[in-house]
């Protein structure tokens, strides 16, 4: 192992941590405060769980795949495929949260009649069962040829670039699963910025008129911590996706290999970015971490009560003992 691959290792392996512990807090969070309840957060939910598993499941298994050990080809190809799907979600998370703060702008009345926890776990499961085929087309022949011809009844020395063709990466994983929903993502959010601030230029008058503008106040400001999140997404993960243009058009060597592993490292630090977002710009999520705070050190103070009470009663009945013994 040369340096730059035990430097990656090892940022890899903290970046992994910090994944799993920002996003377990974030759906604690959210579970104990019921904020779960609401659409939207049940959105952040299902992000929050694909960010923990890029934490618990894709960055061991990305490390893996960096020729570390020798599979079969079709295990290889199935630990891959997993690393994208984790991707995927994201990406269909994201765009989910996008449209419903579409339609909870543009037609708010509807929506709070229409829209019920039910349906957003409903959209929450489409994004994962959509991922799974999108991700998985390698396993069906979407393959490198050349490696399998080279494999036949035999293992490999697992390499995530030699299983995975480029053009699955650029044409579909890229340009249709990513980049098209970016766009989409991003005009939905322009829409909706354009709507609040319309709205917000007229001056309230009567008491339903200033509920309606506190309303779109309240509405704008968590777009724009979503779309901020959308924003790091999209700042994360389009370096390593330009490497792979690069790299199909011009050939894999073209592309140095610690420029690759920034690349990776920056992709996957997206994850461990995301809680640290949420507690800075969403209001709800902020007061639930407080929360679950305040009872951490409350938990500890009792503790601590506890034994230093029970260290007084140890030591009030030793003195009663000794006491007896010297009457």
């Amino acid at each position: 192992m040369d340096v730059c691959q035990l430097i990656y290792t090892v940022v890899e392996v903290l970046i992994a941590v910090s994944c799993c512990l920002g996003n377990m807090l974030v759906i604690l969070a959210l579970w104990t405060s019921k904020s779960i309840q609401k659409p939207t957060f049940c959105l952040i939910v299902s992000l929050a769980v694909a960010d923990l598993m890029v934490g618990c499941i894709a960055i061991p298994l990305a490390v893996i795949v960096d020729g570390r050990v020798n599979t079969s080809f079709y295990g290889c190809v199935f630990i891959g495929c997993v690393i994208i799907l984790l991707t995927v979600v994201s990406v269909l998370s994201l765009a989910a949260i996008a449209i419903d703060r579409f339609f909870r702008v543009y037609v708010p009345i509807r929506y709070k009649r229409t829209v019920t926890q039910r349906h957003s776990w409903f959209a929450v499961a489409a994004c994962w069962l959509i991922a799974i085929p999108l991700s998985f087309a390698p396993m069906f022949g979407w393959y490198e040829q050349k490696t399998f011809s080279e494999s036949v009844n035999s293992t490999i020395l697992c390499k995530f670039m030699d299983v995975i063709p480029m053009s699955y990466l650029v044409y579909f994983n890229f340009f249709l699963c990513t980049l098209i929903p970016l766009v989409i993502m991003a005009v939905l959010y322009g829409c909706i910025f354009c709507t609040i601030r319309k709205n917000l230029r007229e001056k309230p008058g009567n008491g339903t008129q200033t509920q309606s503008y506190n309303y779109l106040k309240k509405e704008k400001q968590l777009a724009g911590s979503l779309s901020l999140v959308l924003a790091l997404f999209a700042l994360c993960w389009l370096p390593l996706h330009i490497m792979n243009c690069i790299a199909y058009i011009g050939g894999s060597n073209i592309v140095p290999m610690p420029v690759l592993y920034f690349a990776i490292l920056l992709s996957h630090a997206n994850s461990a970015v995301n809680p640290v977002v949420y507690a800075f710009k969403i209001e709800k999520i902020k007061t639930a971490y407080l929360k679950i705070w305040h009872r951490c050190i409350e938990c500890g103070e009792e503790q601590q009560v506890s034994q230093t009470s029970q260290t007084t009663d140890n030591n009030l009945s030793d003195n009663s003992v000794s006491k007896k013994r010297l009457s």
